[in-house]
Parts: structure tokens; C-alpha cells; sequence
């Protein structure tokens, strides 16, 4: 991850925001597509370039030293608990909205979004743009910077493939090198703590459950049906183009095999080839870290190269089902869901 930010490229990114334009920065999770998070026709420029429905909430971004209380009302003990351990980091709050928050951030909800990230050129992106709103108190919108459903980028080369008229337009993209994370912030609801509903955990990730619960000293529950819309937990997200199917590594070799007629194929496994599985000009066989977070961390440049490569369909071992691997999890399996494949019966294919 990069130490430096450019004074010269951060100021320019600034006085974008300031005019209501698009800025991509990176942080430690992804690379995010930012916008004033008071204009709400900046904020609409972000739906539009993404493609993103309008009642799908979009995160706030505050530097370390922004007051959280500007953005919500009522802030919980739990929650200054949660920023003191894991702020500036890869954790959203959500909280509920302050009155003079608009919709356009919020999807229409009565809660909002709140991170602030570690990555120093996301930091100092932030501190600029706050020093010259007149509270001081900016704040950027920015969910991650690639069309709507897609994989998240983790380069700045990835935000420009992924939005060449953008850039051609004159849209900053600030470099920060590779993101340290590699996937999207852990998101924790505790908009509803005064109705007797507990912390509940809407999207897994590099903060993990339990270490919240060291925090808060309490459970965090699963998602329920009048939980919040939050980033990233449609049933369908962080898709590559190619098709991608999950199965389960005894069946990895016959997976190959069914699969065989369908043209190229990559599988992304932890193991070697099975005997009689031999990679070729039609088969790439793609070694993996067995440790969540290295896995996290290359997931979706790993995605990107292999969607780059004209393979009719991305065969990914499913990873193993413990806690640590939770977020893994969770992201690969909206991939998966995005291409509707059934691999329950692969003797059927």
C-alpha cells in the first residue's frame, strides 16, 4: 500500500469534489468512486456511471478527524467503542442519519453509512476536501469504483478499464497501489440498538464478527428481514463477465471433465491437479493461498486477469466453511449467484 499522496494531485482531486464532480481514491478495502456527499447531483453521478439502483445506499467516507456526530444522530456508546478499536480501518457503521442528511446517500433509509479509511492517500484526499467545505466537516459518498455488480477494482488501472470515458472526461484517479485488503469493508448495523435490536452484521469482512464481539462484549447477529439496505449484499454482486461456478474439491477433477465441451477453461483451487487433470491451452489450472486473508487480498485481480483472458467459464473450488473465511465467502458466493448455475448434480452436465 502507498504511503505517499501527491500534494498536487490531492488538491485538483479537492477541487473536484468541491464542483460536484467524480474523484476515484484508493483505500485499504477497494478503489472507491467518490462524490460530495451533500450534492446529491454529484452523488447522482455516481448511480449514474455505475449503473447502481436508487434505493441501494451508498458509504460515507470521513477523515480521522471528522465528527461523526455531524453525520448521525444519537451515537451509541457501542459505536465510539467500535471507531476507538478499529477506525481509521475497513469497518462501516450504520447509524441513524442526521436530519440534514438527504436521501441521495442513504437510498431513502432513515440510517446512514459511515468508514474511515486508512489508506493515507484516501486520508489526505478526506482532510482536503473537509478544510475547504465551510464546517469543515466533508464527507465523500464513494462505493467501489467499477460498473454495478461487477468485480471491485484494487488497482487504479482497473478503475480506468473500467470507466475510460470517465477518465477521458478528466476524472482524477489517484494512485495508491495494490489495496492491502482486497475486499469491501465489514458493515455493522447499529441504527436499531434503541429498539432493543442488537449489533447485526449486514456484510462479512476483514473485521470479523468475533472481533466485534470482544469489542461490544455481546453477539452479533445475523442479518433479518427489517435490516437496513446496505453496499454489497444484493444475492448477485462482485461478478466477473466470464460465468463462475463454485464446487466443492471432491469433485473438482469431475467438474473439469463435465465442464470440458464448454470451451477454455481456469479453475482457481489450493490444490495441485488431480491425477489425469492436465493443464493445456484449454485448461488453466490457478493455485491459491490457503489462508483467507492472502486469498482476499489477490481475489479480485485474480478475477480480472482470468476475465481478461476469453475463458468460456471460471471454475472456483469453494473455500473452506469456517469463520475465517466468512468474507471470502460471502463475496464469491453473490460471484457465483450472479450466473444462476446449478452444481449440485454434475452428473446431469
Amino acid at each position: 500500500m502507498s504511503a505517499a499522496a501527491d500534494p498536487h494531485e490531492i488538491a485538483l482531486a479537492a477541487q473536484r469534489l468541491m464542483a460536484g464532480e467524480l474523484v476515484a481514491f484508493p483505500t485499504e478495502t477497494v478503489y472507491g468512486l467518490g462524490a460530495d456527499a451533500e450534492n446529491p447531483e454529484a452523488v447522482a453521478r455516481i448511480y449514474a456511471a455505475k449503473g447502481r439502483p436508487s434505493n441501494h445506499p451508498v458509504i460515507v467516507h470521513i477523515a480521522p478527524e471528522g465528527d461523526v456526530g455531524y453525520w448521525a444522530v444519537d451515537v451509541p456508546p457501542e459505536a465510539r467503542a467500535l471507531m476507538q478499536a478499529f477506525w481509521p480501518g475497513p469497518l462501516t457503521l450504520i447509524l441513524k442519519r442526521a436530519p440534514h442528511i438527504g436521501d441521495a446517500v442513504t437510498g431513502g433509509q432513515d440510517s446512514i453509512g459511515l468508514r474511515c479509511p486508512s489508506h493515507p492517500v484516501a486520508q489526505a484526499l478526506l482532510r482536503a476536501f473537509a478544510a475547504a467545505m465551510p464546517n469543515g466537516q466533508g464527507g465523500v459518498a464513494a462505493p467501489s469504483a467499477n460498473t454495478f455488480g461487477h468485480v471491485s477494482p484494487t488497482q487504479a488501472e482497473h478503475v480506468r478499464a473500467e470507466f475510460p470515458r470517465e477518465v477521458a472526461e478528466g476524472m482524477p484517479v489517484l494512485e495508491g497501489g495494490a489495496a492491502e485488503v482486497g475486499i469491501e469493508s465489514t458493515i455493522l448495523d447499529l441504527s436499531r440498538l434503541a429498539q432493543g435490536v442488537g449489533p447485526v452484521l449486514l456484510r462479512p469482512g476483514h473485521v470479523s464478527a468475533a472481533q466485534i464481539e470482544a469489542v461490544l462484549g455481546v453477539p452479533v447477529r445475523r442479518p433479518d428481514a427489517a435490516a437496513p439496505r446496505a453496499s454489497g449484499t444484493l444475492k448477485a454482486h462482485y461478478a466477473p463477465r466470464t460465468p463462475l461456478e463454485l464446487v466443492d474439491g471432491a469433485q473438482l477433477a469431475q467438474a473439469v471433465a463435465a465442464r470440458a465441451s464448454a470451451g477454455r477453461l481456469a479453475v482457481v483451487a489450493f490444490e495441485a491437479p488431480a491425477a489425469g487433470v492436465t493443464p493445456s491451452s484449454t485448461l488453466e489450472w490457478v493455485r491459491v493461498p490457503a489462508d483467507p486473508a492472502h486469498y482476499a487480498q489477490s481475489l479480485y485481480s485474480r478475477l480480472r486477469e482470468l476475465d481478461a483472458q476469453g475463458y468460456a467459464r471460471i471454475l472456483v473450488q469453494a473455500p473452506p466453511t469456517d469463520s475465517a473465511w466468512d468474507a471470502v465467502n460471502d463475496r464469491i458466493g453473490r460471484a457465483a449467484a450472479a450466473f444462476s448455475l446449478d452444481t449440485t448434480d454434475l452428473s446431469a452436465t
